[in-house]
């Protein structure tokens, strides 16, 4: 029980501070040397963040004690949010840290190809030739290079593309060829420079009831062909069944909305062997030597290992140093260059676990500019009777060096504070994929070394030159930034390096709706004191910005200035950006600084070029106020702003009768009925509303998990159905319907532009009440003609719509604003 509890109470600190530095408890480190003692490893493949199988990796993780990997294709960019408004490359870096929170509990590691998730894809041929196919094999094959899987693992079926999505047949199809080209030298052959051939043994097929429409089908099917083994593993030492491990790291892809309860028992994983060596053996591992005979010079280390794990104390674990420290030795020996470094990594981390020892470089503040000088307090202490000495610390990047050469006694810690300079040229701290403008299915990543990585490799770090009674080792520890939180305690931040000014627009999109100028205005942020310059704003052709320049003045660090200027646009429809540079010392600066911050993973900061969409648009309108109930989480709200409406947010389980009157239409947020469980309740008040004269208008939900069946007042089915392709022709169901001419007429051109997709979750079918208003579909596919229903109830319209606005508005897509303004308008 008290392992559970400490099992727990780890997990809990892990989400309330995701940057703290691991402390292994003595059960944690002997499964450390269980793993140590096994030279196996399973790559798990998968398209998306969630496509995951938790309890596999768990299983092979922390029952077999393989070395196991899940290398998801994408970073999950093209889906929803539902804890913020984060969409597109900021969902991507949440999603990131959340899969990476999710192996710190499983024990498995992350990797990424650099393809962009844009969005659902119907065909692995869409897929492919949007991500750029030959991008995303080759970091398949640099990954399983460098990673050597004895054992790859599909999570979906190569021989069902157009079943399913897009990218997960890919995800298969991509490995089979990988599987391939990685032994082949001739292929991709310019990796060869970094890493060597590999050839994996064998490639799986994870298969479940989920690939036969339900547990009964799957029971009914001939599994001859399949391996089966019990992942329903308990594990004593942790207190925690395999399946409840597997759901506290499943747990984490919050931003999905994946909270997972745990189970115990028998759990049943089925593989079907694809490719290679396709040996219908229980143990995958069959016929693959795991221990360390299969070393040159390994059979040495393999008996003092065995050794340690036998005599393990679990009371002093310092006790298996002398043993480890000789292992350690040998290992350097290994002409393997994989397991060597890969092993010493592992042994060092035991080293340092077991001997009780906490190396820690803080900085004195949270952040600093190329060319500041920070303050960092260093810490070194063992917790053993072993004789351990502190010869020297370095600082990077500048290479700050001090040289203690003290003896660490136990228990007795020693301190002492350097200055760091951050040199001129430094990085600043942002997710190295996001560094440069991506294509639209390929993040542009020109350091080979660099692509797989799940994030940027920590560029401020300490090392500690440490001597293990004559053995010398060096541990790298990150600089980070701690604080005390008078509620949480104990606060762990990464040290990062910003800019001296940051420069960030209010807005993500402005729309002019006429000739009129308007303010915009930027904020300029300091990363350093007294920082000053001179700010200007710069457009496309047709576009005045009044003044030329302003001058700004920032004295403290962290200090903000707004800066207004007169953006004047031209007379006829237009699109540009506005682009701001601030001038300091000669050195022009035009990025903006983002920050991510949710309590399940690490402060998150984003530099990136900070510019805003300005739009004139040829609109008209009418209504003035509007209700909107949010859902998942959008901009719509903001969006409508900036086409004149005044938009008031409603609280669902707050809303009557009386409340509504006062408003023009009422929108409901994306998946609303999917999350707002007191909308059961108020769907009659709703379509009250309506029936006196209102205009309600409903945007997508999912087909499944709705909170009622009663969406419309009339009978209305929701499908899957949806158009992928931002392109496709819109057809006019009901050319001369008031939705498509009043206020603003629409035309085909008003669907140009168009990001990610035209919608999706269409309704399939509806009552002769509804009018459907457009017709769109994908290549090879039958028209969908529910993207649009139109139906008058009582005085009032009811509007259903699985248009993806949320994703066009703030793309600023003039079109998508004519026609949720003529949505609006109906009626008036």
């Amino acid at each position: 029980m008290r392992n559970l509890l400490s099992l727990l109470c780890c997990f809990f600190l892990l989400n309330i501070h995701a940057q703290q530095p691991e402390k292994l408890n003595a059960s944690e480190i002997f499964q450390k040397i269980k793993k140590l003692n096994f030279l196996g490893s399973v790559l798990y493949i998968g398209a998306h963040p969630d496509d995951e199988n938790t309890r596999l990796i768990s299983y092979f993780s922390n029952e077999k004690n393989a070395r196991t990997a899940y290398l998801s294709l994408t970073r999950g960019d093209g889906g929803q949010n539902l804890i913020g408004s984060e969409l597109r490359e900021q969902l991507g870096v949440i999603r990131t840290q959340e899969l990476l929170a999710a192996r710190r509990i499983d024990g498995g590691e992350q990797f990424f190809t650099r393809a962009n998730d844009f969005g659902y894809s119907k065909t692995p041929v869409e897929t492919l030739k949007i991500w750029d196919k030959e991008k995303v094999l080759a970091d398949m094959v640099w990954i399983i290079r460098n990673f050597k899987p004895d054992i790859i693992i599909n999570r979906f079926d190569h021989r069902t593309p157009g079943t399913t999505h897009g990218h997960h047949t890919s995800s298969a199809l991509l490995s089979l060829e990988a599987f391939e080209a990685a032994a082949n030298p001739a292929k991709f052959h310019e990796q060869l420079e970094f890493t060597k051939p590999h050839q994996s043994k064998r490639v799986y097929f994870n298969t479940s009831p989920w690939f036969y429409g339900g547990q009964e089908a799957f029971e009914e099917a001939n599994k001859n062909q399949f391996i089966s083994f019990d992942t329903g593993t308990y594990f004593p030492l942790l207190g925690l069944s395999n399946p409840e491990i597997s759901s506290l790291s499943r747990s984490q892809h919050q931003s999905q909305g994946f909270g997972s309860t745990g189970s115990r028992g028998s759990q049943m994983e089925y593989l079907e062997p694809i490719k290679g060596d396709t040996l219908r053996s229980q143990n995958v591992f069959k016929n693959i030597d795991t221990s360390w005979n299969k070393l040159e010079g390994g059979k040495a280390i393999g008996e003092i290992l065995t050794q340690v794990e036998k005599d393990f104390n679990f009371k002093d674990p310092s006790a298996s140093l002398p043993k480890l420290l000789e292992a350690y030795t040998l290992i350097q020996k290994l002409p393997n260059r994989h397991w060597r470094e890969q092993k010493t990594k592992e042994i060092k981390d035991i080293i340092y676990a077991s001997a009780g020892l906490f190396l820690e470089a803080v900085a004195s503040r949270a952040s600093a500019t190329p060319q500041d000088s920070v303050q960092v307090k260093l810490e070194a202490i063992n917790r053993s009777d072993f004789p351990i000495s502190l010869n020297s610390v370095e600082l990077s990047p500048n290479n700050t060096k001090t040289h203690p050469q003290i003896n660490l006694k136990n228990n007795t810690a020693w301190h002492s504070e350097v200055s760091l300079k951050i040199p001129k040229n430094t990085p600043y701290t942002t997710p190295y994929w996001l560094k440069e403008t991506a294509n639209n299915g390929i993040y542009i990543v020109k350091d080979q070394q660099l692509r797989g990585l799940p994030e940027t490799p920590e560029l401020s770090k300490s090392l500690f030159e440490l001597d293990f009674n004559g053995l010398s080792l060096t541990f790298e520890r990150p600089i980070v930034y701690k604080f005390n939180d008078p509620v949480f305690g104990e606060t762990y931040q990464a040290f990062e390096v910003i800019p001296e000014v940051s420069i960030s627009f209010e807005e993500e999109v402005v729309i002019f709706e006429n000739a009129e100028p308007k303010k915009i205005s930027v904020k300029l942020t300091s990363g350093k004191a007294n920082v000053q310059g001179e700010v200007s704003l710069s457009a496309g052709e047709g576009w005045t910005i009044k003044p030329e320049e302003q001058k700004f003045q920032l004295q403290q660090k962290g200090s903000t200035q707004i800066h207004s200027f007169q953006v004047v646009p031209p007379k006829n429809q237009n699109e540009t950006f506005i682009s701001p540079t601030a001038l300091v010392n000669g050195k022009e600066f035009s990025e903006k600084l983002i920050t991510i911050d949710y309590k399940h993973i690490p402060k998150q900061n984003l530099v990136t070029p900070s510019k805003l969409k300005v739009a004139r648009l040829e609109i008209e309108k009418k209504g003035k106020l509007l209700g909107y109930i949010e859902g998942a989480g959008d901009m719509v709200p903001e969006s409508l702003e900036q086409i004149g409406y005044s938009v008031e947010k409603l609280n669902a389980a707050s809303i009557s009768a009386s409340s509504l009157e006062k408003y023009d239409a009422i929108v409901l947020g994306i998946r609303a009925l999917n999350t707002l469980k007191d909308l059961k309740f108020k769907q009659k008040i709703l379509f009250d509303y309506v029936k006196s004269g209102g205009n309600l208008i409903v945007q997508y939900n999912t087909s499944r998990g709705l909170v009622t069946n009663k969406i419309a007042p009339f009978p209305l089915e929701l499908s899957r159905d949806r158009v992928t392709d931002e392109t496709a022709e819109v057809r006019f169901l009901a050319e001369n319907h008031p939705v498509l001419n009043f206020p603003n007429k629409i035309t085909k051109n008003d669907f140009d532009n168009w990001v990610q997709e035209r919608g999706l979750y269409f309704p399939d079918a509806w009552s002769e009440e509804f009018t459907p208003i457009l017709s769109m579909q994908d290549e090879n596919e039958s028209p969908k003609n529910g993207s649009l229903l139109v139906a008058q109830y009582g005085e009032g319209y009811f509007i259903y719509t699985g248009l993806s606005f949320f994703r066009q508005f703030p793309a600023g897509v003039a079109g998508a604003y004519r026609l949720f303004a003529n949505m609006i308008s109906i009626g008036k």
